[in-house]
């Protein structure tokens, strides 16, 4: 049974808790979940080299994933599971071994997203200038890049924050966040406030529900969400689909381990549209399931 983030103050979950090894880092360490995308890991390592403030530690954990290698980097490994990638559980790995090594901030970044010069800087100072809030940043999702890749010295160029969540002025930050708006692709918090949370629900494996759940631990346990507008991260494009198809069961079953810990749908948008299409329906007691084929 995974480690299980808690619902409320006072429910079941776990420290984290290092191990020995390594002498410890002192500072800010960067968390990147990859299974495959290395490409897109090579564009953020040469972002964070970039960066007015570099990391003192950045911790890949590859998802059943034995080729990711890069240099500079502290590997974690862990196994896919039958449910599909173990998003949950590899950050949750990767903030161990990040804490390990004596970081006070944690910066989680999803192996797409590029930093923007101040990203890591302005999540330090927040971080420590606030450390009961978990804090989020902008995100700009790229078009396709040019011949020669994205020109990484000129990104701000680019800055284009997505409409669907709060985006500050660099130098501004916003507190009182809705937890709805979290996303978990570019955050950070403090090493105390990573262990107040106990970490991700393990419950929730692939695709979907397990960042939502996070931010619901985060407003339980008492600490505030924010927003840093100088923390500007930029999504390496990729293709996708609307809805995310690919994912239907992870979505489906995840949606349902949200509903057992805080009685409510999320991804309700998503679900709708798989129901229009005939891929999902709720059964009698109102539970989402996928339709089977035929």
């Amino acid at each position: 049974m995974g480690r299980r983030a808690r619902r409320a103050p006072g429910g079941p979950g776990r420290g984290t808790r290092g191990r020995p090894g390594r002498a410890p880092v002192s500072g800010v360490a960067v968390v990147t979940v990859a299974h495959g995308r290395h490409d897109h890991l090579a564009g953020q390592r040469l972002s964070l080299d970039r960066s007015a403030r570099t990391p003192d530690a950045h911790v890949v954990v590859a998802m059943d994933d034995p080729h990711l290698v890069a240099s500079g980097i502290a590997r974690v490994v862990v196994d896919t599971t039958p449910q599909g990638l173990p998003l949950a559980a590899a950050r949750n790995r990767g903030a161990d071994e990040a804490l390990r090594l004596g970081a006070d901030v944690v910066v989680f970044l999803d192996v797409d997203c590029l930093v923007g010069p101040s990203l890591l800087g302005a999540y330090a100072d927040a971080v420590r200038g606030d450390p009961e809030t978990v804090w989020s940043g902008p995100v700009t999702y790229l078009d396709p890049p040019p011949r020669g890749g994205y020109d990484l010295d000129r990104l701000d160029e680019l800055d284009s924050p997505h409409p669907a969540r709060p985006a500050p002025a660099p130098g501004e930050l916003t507190t009182g966040a809705d937890p709805a708006l979290f996303w978990s692709l570019s955050f950070a918090c403090s090493s105390a406030a990573w262990k107040r949370t106990d970490g991700f629900c393990e419950d929730y494996a692939g695709y979907g529900g397990e960042d939502t759940d996070f931010a619901r631990v985060v407003d339980s346990v008492g600490l505030g969400l924010g927003w840093v507008g100088a923390a500007r991260a930029f999504h390496q494009w990729h293709p996708v689909s609307r809805p995310p198809v690919e994912h239907l069961a992870d979505i489906v079953r995840n949606a349902e381990i949200f509903r057992s810990r805080w009685g409510e749908i999320p991804m309700r948008g998503w679900l709708d549209e798989f129901e229009r299409r005939g891929l999902a329906r709720t059964d009698e007691q109102g539970r989402w399931r996928v339709v089977a084929p035929g």
